[in-house]
């Protein structure tokens, strides 16, 4: 009998997916990134014993169930923390977290700071559909104003959140943005997100066709994508537009980005601001672009890697003589500097 035995390295998509029935709407984005994730898992040969999806509540958190690797479908807003604890407990795992605009900004924004100031090796990736989409279409922290739904029904009078300028305050060290139906761009950002050591966030802007249907349009369409987006490139000058014609520069004598034409009739090439993906304050101001005025920037807009935070943990542990050895909490309580109670 001859035995046939798969490596890692020999895995296609479809072996990352699991025996479970996809269960989203039709058209919905989610389907796009789930193949996506598929194929980058493929293309990095990723042991599904050793990769692990955590998830917390809604849509995108239906991840775990339709991946051929390990998973936890956890609380809402709180799959960073879970997260972090899986890292910790076996840095040796690849852990990826999923969640959306409303699980990781709204409840959960308050642990999407902390895991990404902290700079847990995690990839995480953050769905950006601007509404709730599981609970029936209430606005979300992305909404923009004027939204209406049905917890706004007069429209939203609140300012959006922007997750990648959300990310880059709380100190993020790798922050990318890439379209759902863009799939070579997606695989590409999360290929690059994986091979950063730290917290890699990744906004992807996702479709829903029932409660926000053609939200991104005005930059996603066939018929504007040339002129609405700029795809950043390191070391590149940020240009857009039919046949790269126009560009971004710093205004004379400001920190304010403009765009201006190129080449004949504009200003010379050497103007045009070249990405440097380790400078913050450029992506800061990368990730505050928005149509009509300017395109979306897309890609990695910043990565600039310093030690993780599980690293940090067990160097100094190592440090500190911890052998591993089982600890002894009876001797751990009654050390000095305990208190004994009397009447």
């Amino acid at each position: 009998m001859t035995v046939t035995t798969i490596t890692d390295a020999e895995l296609t998509p479809k072996d990352y997916a699991s025996d479970q029935e996809v269960r989203w709407c039709a058209g919905c984005g989610d389907y796009a990134i789930l193949k996506a994730v598929q194929k980058v898992l493929a293309e990095l040969g990723a042991p599904r014993e050793r990769t692990v999806f955590v998830s917390g509540i809604g849509c995108a958190a239906r991840f775990p169930y339709y991946l051929s690797t390990y998973g936890f479908h956890t609380i809402h807003g709180r799959a960073p923390a879970i997260a972090t604890g899986v890292k910790l407990a076996n840095p040796g795992l690849d852990v990826w977290v999923v969640t959306g605009d409303g699980d990781g900004l709204s409840i959960g924004g308050n642990h999407m700071l902390h895991v990404l100031r902290r700079n847990v090796d995690l990839q995480i990736i953050l769905f950006n559909n601007e509404i709730y989409g599981l609970t029936k279409g209430q606005y979300s922290p992305t909404s923009r104003r004027g939204t209406h739904s049905p917890s706004t029904p007069q429209g939203s009078i609140e300012a959006p959140v922007s997750p990648c300028a959300f990310a880059l305050g709380a100190g993020a060290r790798f922050v990318a943005r890439a379209v759902d139906t863009q799939q070579a761009d997606v695989v590409a950002v999360l290929k690059r997100a994986h091979a950063h050591r730290g917290a890699s966030f990744v906004e992807v802007f996702q479709n829903c066709v029932v409660f926000n249907d053609g939200v991104f349009d005005h930059f996603t369409s066939k018929d504007v994508a040339s002129d609405a987006q700029l795809h950043v490139e390191h070391g590149q000058p940020l240009l857009f537009g039919p046949n790269r014609a126009r560009g971004l520069r710093l205004k004379p004598g400001s920190v304010a980005l403009e765009v201006v034409p190129v080449g004949e009739g504009g200003v010379p090439p050497g103007d045009i601001l070249v990405h440097d993906e380790t400078n913050r304050a450029l992506a800061q101001l990368l990730a505050a672009l928005e149509p009509p005025a300017f395109p979306v920037a897309l890609g990695v807009l910043y990565c600039n890697p310093a030690a993780s935070y599980e690293a940090e943990v067990y160097a100094q542990a190592r440090a500190a003589g911890f052998s591993g050895e089982p600890a002894d909490l009876g001797a751990l309580l009654r050390r000095e500097g305990t208190w004994t109670v009397t009447e």
